[in-house]
């Protein structure tokens, strides 16, 4: 079971801190991934964290603005924002994932956060 909370309204430019909350599974033992889906648009990978946290891989469009990271004895993984730009605006959901195919694939994905940036 994941879910994810942090999301909000904010400006161009501002910064926002997500966090996936996960019970049901053995947390520490999963590849994690962030994915977002825009109105009117596929679902997009953003992120991935392996599990002992020490690999990391970013989207193109959020490479340097975006961070994940996870603490495996909170059971959470986070994803601080920053620089945010309009096209940023999606909902945002956390998901495990086999790390063969963590930009294509995305399992038990939670009820997601909705982030909106205005310009």
């Amino acid at each position: 079971h994941l879910v994810e909370s942090g999301g909000g309204l904010v400006q161009a430019g501002g910064s926002l801190r997500l966090s996936c909350a996960a019970s049901g599974f053995d947390f520490d033992r999963n590849d994690m991934t962030w994915v977002r889906q825009a109105p009117g648009k596929e679902l997009e990978w953003v992120s991935t964290i392996y599990s002992d946290g020490e690999w990391t891989s970013y989207a193109d469009d959020v490479k340097g603005r975006f961070t994940i990271s996870r603490d495996n004895a909170k059971n959470r993984m986070y994803l601080q924002m920053n620089s945010l730009k309009p096209e940023d605006t999606a909902l945002y959901y956390c998901a495990w994932c086999y790390q063969s195919s963590c930009t294509t694939d995305f399992y038990n994905r939670g009820q997601g956060t909705q982030v909106t940036v205005s310009s």
